[in-house]
């Protein structure tokens, strides 16, 4: 890995200060480490097992940050969903294309002609220990017309997507706006970053276009909510906060955590519920097309809003024109603030569509799943995707990086989308 990598990495996944609680902390909660791949990857499903290859490309090798690493699994796992949804006769709607198929075409070969085509068009930089990787899958399939056939297929969907994504807006020069006035946004300590900007003017993968779902006005400066939720955030979201529980200090590293466990919770959840290759193909490329254009819906209102951040706010609430908020100028977050306007709440937005995408897939909510963290140490348990979601918008309250409303609101959001992409998208053809 690159020293740019690591610099990359370092931006959005530290605490401050780094010692905060976390000794003890590992110490007294870590519940086990966290599960191997071989844990819950299926051999007998590819869609499982190169998802897994792009979590390695996305994550481990090119540290793409949350608003880039969506786009990158939509896209993988959109051209996986298309390829077997053809070789299967097109049971569903396709995403882009429905490449010729004659049905006998090795599902295998297919999912990684796919994948490998996306990744290696995503990351130049990593073809070669892509190719050695997509040799290696083929190398167990055997000789014949089925495996060329697979070739095919996965090729031809992979080449729709990345044609698909030319000129999409992705890593543009936008800016955010930085502005002087209370509430207005700034770059925020201790790295004073602006990034991200081209998210929310990215084009979508699924909605019309990137304002088609509009956040109400966040709380005013001298309203009771937001007295409220800043007070809140000052006493529970601070580094040194005494008011945090040991285990609200874990959730919010947790959550934070760059390496999202969701990857892994979606990966377990396919395997715990005996998903066959289609199966899973449609949950992951539904579950990545709409978390990426929840990204890009969520990303659109920040820049309307321009809102500052809790540790903006705190340190000029001297300024704000409530008499009910006092100025702490050496407050400080327990987590390190991403460099972007604050609402709504981006990871809200995502947690909010995928958990909304799961209830929907599953036709209910109560089902159990876990996930780990390198950053915590710790892995999480949940009985039902309504748990996980109620747990992540306090979260990043206890982290200090939101107010209460943004994060309320960032899930309305996520869920408006996944409304939208459920009526319009992967729906049953038969």
């Amino acid at each position: 890995m690159t020293s740019r990598n690591h610099t990359r990495r370092a931006i959005w996944s530290r605490t401050i200060p780094a010692a905060i609680a976390l000794g003890s902390l590992v110490a007294t909660t870590m519940t086990e480490p966290a599960p191997a791949a071989a844990a819950i990857t299926s051999p007998a499903n590819p869609v499982v097992t190169w998802d897994l290859n792009a979590q390695t490309a996305i994550w481990d090798v090119a540290a793409q940050q949350p608003n880039e690493q969506v786009r990158s699994f939509a896209m993988v796992n959109g051209a996986v969903y298309d390829a077997l949804n053809a070789i299967a006769g097109t049971p569903y709607q396709p995403y882009l294309v429905a490449p010729p198929s004659r049905g006998t075409e090795s599902a295998d070969a297919a999912v990684a002609a796919a994948a490998h085509d996306v990744l290696a068009a995503l990351f130049p930089a990593q073809q070669e220990r892509l190719r050695a990787q997509y040799d290696a899958a083929l190398a167990a399939i055997p000789d014949g017309l089925s495996k060329q056939g697979g070739v095919r297929v996965g090729a031809r969907a992979a080449a729709a997507m990345v044609t698909a994504r030319q000129d999409d807006g992705a890593f543009g020069d936008q800016q955010w706006r930085n502005g002087t006035a209370p509430g207005q946004w700034r770059p925020t300590p201790p790295l004073f970053l602006s990034q991200g900007a081209w998210t929310g003017h990215m084009r979508p993968f699924l909605l019309p276009r990137v304002s088609v779902f509009r956040s109400p006005e966040p709380p005013r400066l001298t309203s009771t909510a937001y007295t409220r939720d800043l007070n809140e955030v000052k006493e529970v979201g601070s580094a040194t906060s005494t008011a945090r529980t040991p285990d609200q200090t874990e959730a919010a590293i947790w959550w934070h955590d760059r390496r999202s466990a969701s990857w892994e919770i979606k990966r377990q959840l396919a395997t715990t519920q005996r998903l066959d290759a289609l199966q899973t193909a449609r949950f992951f490329a539904m579950t990545d097309l709409i978390v990426a254009d929840s990204g890009v819906a969520c990303f659109s209102q920040k820049d309307f809003w321009s809102y500052w951040r809790p540790v903006t706010a705190i340190h000029l609430a001297d300024t704000d024109g409530n008499p009910r908020t006092a100025a702490d100028p050496g407050w400080q977050s327990l987590l390190v603030t991403p460099p972007f306007p604050e609402y709504p709440s981006g990871h809200a937005c995502g947690t909010g569509a995928r958990m909304s995408l799961y209830r929907y897939f599953f036709g209910r909510d109560d089902i159990a799943f876990s996930g780990s963290s390198v950053d915590s140490g710790t892995t999480r348990r949940f009985t039902s995707f309504s748990q996980a979601l109620d747990e992540l918008i306090s979260a990043r309250v206890w982290g200090g990086v939101h107010f209460r409303a943004a994060d309320v609101e960032g899930a309305k959001l996520g869920a408006e989308v996944y409304r939208y992409a459920v009526r319009h998208y992967f729906r049953p053809l038969r």
